[in-house]
């Protein structure tokens, strides 16, 4: 199974010129053959806590079915960021689009502190089936929680997909971070992150996949587009950027 980390560049609240540069990025996966493609954190909007509220959508939205229909075409899976309305308030929250079914929305469970005024926790923590393998997925904040990893391991995650938009200081930590627990459950990890600015900082990608030694096995750059796509069988790395 390939599959894939984007890092782009998403411009604030421009909701269908993102959808249209996801797109794009979609297409150039599907070139290489790949099962799986992850967005960073809230990309759809960019991540832009004061703007949720008015970007945000119900789940079901028409706008995002070109999604599924590329997804139904190709056979490849697709998650993407979106601020969703609730009964309760706003989630972040990932649209997952899977070949001829239903869309899922997963929608972060542990919020940071910054993010309580503007958004609510969600409850679910799905785990995708793809190709014989049990793929986990975890937003920002709480991917460098032990408790929401250790929650995706008893649901028998084999690979955990990390969607994140983080600065330095955050690279720097999760690095630190995903490499220790790919060590010790012995379980692949890989993180697509945002380049540019989001909300209040400058979000410096350096996506990335860590192999089941904790060992950081594929790396994109702190400031251009690309895809990082990962073969499961063969651990195989394969980057593609584009300047």
């Amino acid at each position: 199974m390939k599959i894939c980390v984007a890092q782009i560049v998403s411009k604030k609240g421009k909701v269908q010129s993102n959808i249209e540069n996801h797109l794009n990025w979609i297409h150039r996966a599907i070139q290489s053959k790949v099962d799986l493609i992850v967005f960073p954190e809230l990309s759809i909007t960019n991540y832009e806590p004061e703007l949720a509220a008015e970007l945000a959508t119900d789940g079901d939205d028409r706008t995002f079915d070109p999604f599924q229909g590329i997804s139904d075409k190709h056979k490849i899976t697709i998650g993407i960021g979106m601020p969703i309305k609730v009964a309760n308030g706003i989630c972040i929250s990932m649209l997952i689009f899977q070949p001829h079914l239903t869309r899922i929305i997963y929608s972060k469970k542990l919020l940071h502190s910054d993010e309580y005024p503007y958004f609510v926790s969600g409850e679910n923590q799905p785990i995708l089936q793809i190709k014989g393998k049990k793929v986990a997925l975890g937003i920002c904040y709480e991917t460098l929680q032990r408790s929401h990893f250790l929650d995706a391991k008893e649901k028998g995650a084999d690979i955990y997909m990390a969607s994140v938009a983080k600065p330095d200081r955050g690279i720097d930590k999760a690095y630190l971070h995903f490499s220790a627990i790919a060590e010790e459950f012995k379980i692949p990890i890989l993180m697509s992150n945002a380049v540019g600015y989001c909300d209040n900082f400058l979000s410096n990608g350096c996506s990335a996949v860590w192999n089941i030694q904790g060992e950081l096995i594929g790396q994109l750059d702190e400031s251009n587009q690309g895809l990082l796509i990962y073969d499961t069988e063969t651990e195989a790395i394969d980057m593609k950027l584009y300047y």
